[in-house]
């Protein structure tokens, strides 16, 4: 089985702990551009998705490109959507607008014969992210609001989910190594949590 990631900077930690986990039993690749990303790990670039319409423009043109070599698309966007601002508290990207890019992105990745795996976005809490950081705020009702958006597409459209959300938020305190992303033992935790879902998954996959 060939796997190929996209998601935000939280899987470009996790993701090189995921391909070793995978080693010799599932083929892994993602988004490119790991060294471009970590330059600004806010600001999406390189191996990092970014929002839902980032992540759909990125599929639309690999799709007009031939598309990606892989069975199964590993997907999450969410983390960069429900960036608001300070001043107006609007977010980056409207719930409303990230249902319809989720559903496409559904639609565009079945158009190129990939199998979707949608991964839960991860925690951030307003006391620890938002402390000293005036350029774009985040919130924990957010996260969960577009969780359970994204939940319902996933469970009307039969896409299978990884729930890192309540994974991680299950390791306690302590976790954050800045605002938002996780200290170095968390990354390998999430990673081992989604190669265990993986493999298993493996195995009807490829019945």
């Amino acid at each position: 089985m060939k796997l190929y990631l996209i998601g935000d900077s939280i899987s470009i930690h996790y993701g090189p702990f995921l391909k070793k986990y995978l080693g010799g039993l599932i083929e892994y690749s993602r988004k490119e551009g790991e060294e471009e990303a970590l330059l600004n790990l806010d600001r999406p670039q390189g191996a990092n998705g970014g929002d839902s319409s980032m992540v759909l423009d990125f599929l639309n043109a690999k799709k007009s490109a031939g598309g990606i070599p892989a069975d199964v698309l590993l997907l999450n966007c969410g983390l960069h959507d429900i960036k608001s601002d300070p001043k107006t508290g609007a977010k980056q990207v409207p719930i409303e607008l990230y249902k319809k890019n989720l559903a496409e992105i559904l639609r565009v990745a079945a158009g190129m014969r990939l199998s979707t795996v949608w991964i839960r976005t991860t925690p951030c809490f307003e006391k620890i992210h938002n402390a000293g950081k005036n350029d774009f705020h985040r919130f924990y009702s957010d996260c969960v609001a577009y969780n359970s958006a994204a939940d319902k597409i996933m469970e009307t459209e039969r896409i299978p989910s990884i729930d890192l959300f309540s994974f991680t938020l299950n390791l306690g305190d302590g976790i954050y190594c800045d605002h938002v992303h996780f200290h170095e033992h968390i990354r390998k935790k999430q990673a081992a949590f989604i190669a265990g879902w993986l493999l298993a998954y493996k195995e009807n996959f490829c019945r």
